[in-house]
């Protein structure tokens, strides 16, 4: 055999094993796109951790300990904001602008990742895709039972609301970090420093992330008003998903065409925005710690950022370790339903606990379905709403009984903390930067199960959808 053949049949064979391995993508992306979600993920967050190890990304130009790199990655990319490590003074400038773009990749959700990668290997959504991607307006596209149609967003929308996700997040960021940057300046920070930190902030705030560029967190910024509210306006236009921010770009304040999601969206944070505020006035008015030092406006205005942080923000001006018990225990509640589906917040979702209240009223008042503005909920969506919060509870149960018993820390305070990791809040009561390095991994890895989200977790778990073709005999248990 020649050599000209003999280099002919090694490129035929290459050709053959790239084709082999571009089918094999293909058919990974499209079949089965949570599974991809999964996989690039996790594959993100090493990356993430192997570059935040390296001593150009810490001020002091030393390896950071595997753990804190792997603990600041998974919040990073989960867009948590927890932190073993004071995130202003840790790391460099380099490691900053790794962080930066990190939570906005993360922010980018894990279904929307997932289809603009398959649509990028595969170079066209296959319908599986589609439905998944679908399914950022309301998860229970990919399952089975009838969805109306006007709740969620169209197969030939997809693109669309891909392309929302993306303009939507330059667009917000940057009116944002305008609207950050003269506070920033009447507060001492320097032109050029400014530059840097208003579209940090803005990040942090759309992404419901909650790091701070500068050591002492926002605590310059406490009596800025209007840095604040700015703050809290990011934080809401990224808590309630880009499904409903879709929705308001498209029909703006014609409720009417509203999907029934959009409404149950907005109206259960609303509620919880303002009850949560109310909660913490009643039971923090008192207390020197934090608002019992203040007047009457500061007291108001603070419980209204706190309640606004506990859904998903992140950011706190007060110290959460000196809250009261109570306090800690409405704030886990609060984090624990977080924010929006589709959205850079985490939690069970506002709209899980919107079809478990109508499921409670309407079984209350002897309905035979559930229906909110003039349409009727499938019961596989309940079943479903009801199965996200089962596998969240266990989730924070078994890592609050792990943690505690590695810490022996107070159970209020570990539970706080974790539950603020599984919803991807950000805020701490102290405990997190002084956890060993198994509790350490414990809480990444429910860090990373909150974000990745129970029912696309199940979704990858499962082999296939199975159909059965006959029902057993009906037998009913007493309940309560």
């Amino acid at each position: 055999m020649t050599s000209d053949s003999a280099s002919s049949a090694t490129r035929r064979r290459l050709s053959a094993l790239w084709e082999r391995i571009s089918d094999a993508a293909k058919t990974f992306t499209t079949s089965s796109p949570a599974r991809f979600a999964v996989l690039i993920f996790s594959a993100l967050i090493l990356l993430f951790t192997a570059l935040l190890s390296l001593p150009a990304m810490a001020a002091n130009g030393r390896v950071t300990p595997l753990a804190d790199a792997l603990f600041t990655a998974v919040s990073t990319i989960c867009v948590t904001g927890l932190s073993t490590v004071n995130m202003g003074s840790h790391w460099s400038p380099l490691g900053q602008v790794v962080i930066y773009i990190g939570v906005n990749v993360g922010a980018l959700g894990v279904l929307t990742l997932a289809s603009i990668l398959g649509l990028i290997i595969s170079r066209r959504l296959g319908l599986r895709a589609k439905l998944i991607a679908a399914g950022d307006s309301n998860p229970m596209r990919v399952h089975g039972g009838p969805v109306n149609e006007g709740q969620t967003v169209r197969l030939g929308e997809v693109g669309a609301l891909l392309r929302t996700v993306a303009l939507s997040t330059l667009v917000i960021e940057a009116g944002l970090a305008v609207l950050l940057y003269p506070s920033l300046l009447a507060g001492g920070v320097d032109p050029i420093t400014a530059l840097w930190e208003a579209p940090y902030f803005a990040a942090m705030s759309f992404t419901n992330t909650g790091f701070t560029p500068n050591a002492d967190g926002l605590a310059p910024f406490s009596h800025d008003y209007l840095f604040m509210t700015v703050l809290m306006i990011g934080v809401f236009l990224g808590s309630i998903g880009f499904p409903v921010i879709f929705t308001l770009w498209r029909h703006q304040w014609h409720v009417r065409h509203w999907s029934l999601h959009t409404k149950l969206t907005l109206i259960t944070t609303v509620i919880l925005f303002f009850a949560g505020a109310v909660v913490f006035v009643s039971l923090e008015y008192d207390n020197p710690l934090t608002f019992g030092g203040m007047d009457a406006w500061d007291t108001t205005f603070q419980s209204f950022f706190l309640s606004a942080m506990t859904r998903s923000g992140g950011f706190s001006v007060v110290e959460i370790g000196d809250l009261h018990g109570s306090s800690l225990l409405v704030g886990s509640m609060l984090m624990f339903v977080g924010g929006g589906s589709a959205s850079t917040a985490g939690g069970i979702k506002v709209t899980t606990l919107a079809v478990l209240a109508l499921s409670v009223w309407s079984e209350a008042k002897g309905r035979p379905s559930v229906q909110a503005f003039g349409r009727r909920i499938p019961s596989d969506v309940q079943r479903v709403a009801l199965s996200v919060v089962a596998w969240g509870a266990t989730i924070v149960a078994i890592s609050t009984i792990t943690i505690a018993q590695i810490t022996k820390a107070d159970v209020d305070k570990v539970l706080f903390d974790v539950v603020s990791g599984f919803a991807t809040v950000g805020l701490s009561t102290g405990l997190t930067s002084d956890l060993p390095d198994p509790a350490v991994y414990v809480l990444a890895a429910t860090m990373f199960m909150g974000r990745v989200g129970t029912v696309t977790l199940a979704a990858a778990v499962a082999a296939s959808s199975r159909s059965q073709l006959y029902s057993l005999p009906v037998e009913r248990p007493i309940v309560g």
